[in-house]
């Protein structure tokens, strides 16, 4: 199904390794009583997301935001990241509405639309007026009142429809669709995990993200995902009492902390290749963390001064499909070519990463992606050149951890260990993001 607009390429890592902040400017309006401060937030931060400058979470947290009421800043909340998790289902019920359906929007107009969609459809307390006369006034204060009439006639046209009426049989581009879903990725998860696992990954995207439960509530030291903080607890648990561990993509740092916390004696070095990322890091672990060492560095090419470890954490940057729920942008940005990228660049972080690893040491490689070419490939590719080096079990690990009281359930991780490794589905008996991971150990 064709999009309203095209948008610019972008990035495809995972957004959670960015914690900038960005300021966000309300969209300049000629008559600002015409739009409410909350729907000009919305739209700013949709069209700066479409422009491909900036990431959604960094700018609903900016300083921008600080000027909204606290109502303004949660229904501008609520509509940038509605939007971005319907997009394409959006866009698929308003193209054949268009005049010229093969013809892409303007951006701003675009994004009118889809504020306007989204509140008609999914916004039951906006009323059915004010969602439609802020969005054809927010295309005329963008500089297109040509296309105001325009707006108005497509979601006049879009609330006279009527519902939807399920069907006996959804085919994956039907159910991808409907759950606004590119086509492709959902093809994928349905060779690799099953329909009705795709399917429940699908639903459980779009959704707000819950708190999780795998955690007891007296252990709700670490504000992160359960499937995020499972990954560090592992890591932990998986080496004794070692003397110098490497957290070697550590931004934002909630997996450095973790590690910390659970070997304070340790000499713990914290690299991040964003020197913004890095400086972000060290301010965050400077109080919490006095036993990290915070470095900018690519973990690609350490300095030879550094190594070797007892204990590395791996958690490379992805392409992130194991964090829809939270980042819905990732699904207008990744394309199939982006996977093979991203691979290449994990492949050297973990062969430069193992070369680090001291004899007896042990490496847990992660991502948050659920796509085997940045997690099954890149281990078996890189394994396939190293000598010395053996896969490793979590379950040992995850016996420890189920034993230190940190767990709600103890049981809680068997089902989500398969042949020695974590793989953890959203909506899949499980309700954080989805992540990979595997342990690895040099041989003395």
């Amino acid at each position: 199904m064709r999009a309203l607009s095209n948008p610019a390429k972008k990035s495809t890592a995972r957004t959670g390794k960015s914690p900038n902040r960005t300021a966000v400017q309300l969209v300049p309006v000629q008559n600002f009583a015409a739009v409410s401060p909350s729907r000009g937030a919305a739209f700013a931060i949709l069209e700066r997301v479409e422009a491909g400058s900036a990431h959604s979470d960094d700018l609903l947290h900016g300083p921008g935001m600080a000027a909204l009421s606290v109502a303004d800043r949660n229904l501008a909340t609520a509509l940038v990241l509605g939007v971005l998790r319907w997009q394409i289902a959006l866009d698929a019920r308003m193209v054949p509405l268009l005049q010229r359906p093969d013809h892409a929007l303007d951006s701003p107009v675009a994004t009118a639309l889809r504020l306007g969609a989204f509140q008609l459809l999914h916004m039951d307390r906006i009323p059915p007026h004010a969602a439609l006369s802020e969005s054809v006034e927010l295309v005329r204060a963008a500089g297109h009142g040509h296309a105001a009439g325009m707006v108005n006639a497509i979601l006049r046209k879009l609330q006279r429809q009527p519902p939807a009426k399920p069907r006996l049989y959804e085919s994956t581009e039907q159910f991808a669709e409907r759950l606004a879903h590119p086509g492709w990725l959902v093809d994928r998860w349905v060779r690799t995990y099953g329909r009705t696992a795709a399917l429940a990954i699908c639903e459980h995207d779009q959704h707000e993200p819950e708190p999780g439960g795998l955690f007891a509530a007296e252990e709700a030291a670490f504000p992160m995902d359960d499937g995020s903080r499972l990954v560090a607890e592992l890591a932990a648990a998986s080496v004794a009492a070692p003397k110098r561990i490497w957290d070697c993509c550590a931004a934002p740092g909630g997996k450095t902390l973790v590690l910390a916390a659970r070997h304070p004696a340790a000499d713990l070095l914290a690299t991040d290749v964003h020197p913004r990322r890095a400086e972000s890091l060290a301010k965050r672990l400077e109080a919490a963390a006095p036993n990290v060492r915070v470095a900018q560095a690519d973990a690609a090419c350490l300095p030879a001064t550094d190594g070797p470890f007892d204990l590395i954490l791996c958690d490379v940057p992805c392409s992130g499909t194991g964090t829809l729920g939270r980042n819905p942008e990732i699904k207008e940005r990744l394309r199939p070519s982006d996977l093979a990228r991203q691979a290449q660049r994990q492949r050297e972080i973990l062969s430069a990463a193992l070369a680090r690893l001291a004899p007896g040491g042990r490496l847990l490689y992660s991502t948050c992606s659920l796509e085997p070419e940045e997690n099954e490939q890149v281990i078996d590719a890189v394994l396939s050149t190293q000598s010395g080096v053996v896969p490793v079990p979590l379950d040992a690990a995850a016996e420890r951890l189920a034993a230190s009281g940190l767990l709600a359930a103890p049981d809680a991780l068997g089902p989500l260990l398969r042949e020695g490794r974590l793989r953890t589905l959203p909506g899949v008996g499980f309700h954080g993001d989805g992540f990979f991971a595997v342990l690895l150990e040099r041989l003395s």
